[in-house]
């Protein structure tokens, strides 16, 4: 029998916007200041515990239908191509590269390669802790 946490749940709707915003806040800062990959993809996956903490797995999986794992290993396929493409174009592993770019509504934006390595890295830190925390929760 499951308990009426209408609280949480209400409360949940307004913080995982938070949290999800602060993830991808975290990691657009993070090649200028401290923040990056690693803590964006923290971060991000705590909002994503967290619905699975508030809402049952079965719920989530039909809102949210990932295999963490391919998304774990997507990030490690995006990481390491970066370090690939740079040995490619004959520069050193993890070389980056940038310039600047003009979008439409946006405007000139400056985009190096690094934000593809820390795609891949928060990719990976969000599919190995989702698929940990989901693992651990299927024990019984």
């Amino acid at each position: 029998m499951r308990i009426n946490d209408v609280i949480l749940r209400t409360v949940v709707k307004v913080v995982i916007f938070i949290i999800l915003t602060l993830g991808v806040y975290l990691f657009f800062s993070g090649h200028n200041a401290p923040g990056g990959g690693f803590i964006g993809g923290l971060v991000l996956a705590s909002g994503i515990i967290l619905l699975y903490v508030t809402y049952d797995i079965d719920t989530i999986q039909k809102k949210m239908p990932f295999d963490f794992k391919k998304v774990a290993a997507l990030g490690v396929l995006i990481a390491t191509g970066t370090g690939l493409g740079a040995i490619y174009l004959d520069v050193p592993f993890l070389s980056q590269t940038d310039g600047h770019f003009q979008f439409p509504f946006i405007g000139d934006k400056h985009l190096t390669t690094v934000t593809l390595f820390e795609a891949g890295v928060a990719l990976t830190v969000i599919g190995t802790l989702v698929t940990m925390i989901l693992s651990i929760s299927e024990d019984e």
